[in-house]
């Protein structure tokens, strides 16, 4: 671990089980359960976990965006979408690259972005 560096984020979720589905058919993540109401996820880039909560993570509430990367933008997009999140933005262009934003099946707002 290093001082003064990001180490973990936590992020809220209404149904711990089908978010975790979500996120190992899409992305590969890995899971591990500290009791009913935690389960931390692996394999993400950067550790973290889902905690039982009845609301969600959306930048425009304050919260913060977290951005993962693709080396295929479509087809992250569309396994995303066949698994059951929503895009909440279409693929767009930004300086440095395209992204598109999407809810995971508990309503939390994540982007992909890509070249």
């Amino acid at each position: 671990m290093q001082t003064n560096k990001i180490n973990y984020v936590e992020l809220p979720a209404r149904d711990l089980a089908l978010n975790k589905t979500f996120f190992r058919q899409v992305f590969g993540w890995g899971f591990k359960d500290y009791g009913p109401d935690y389960t931390a996820f692996e394999n993400a880039g950067l550790d973290g976990g889902f905690f039982q909560a009845d609301f969600c993570s959306r930048p425009q509430n304050g919260a913060a965006l977290v951005i993962l990367f693709s080396d295929d933008l479509e087809a992250t997009r569309d396994k995303v979408a066949f698994a059951g999140g929503i895009i909440e933005q279409e693929i767009f262009e930004f300086p440095g690259g395209r992204r598109f934003h999407f809810l995971d099946p508990c309503g939390n707002e994540w982007a992909v972005w890509g070249r």
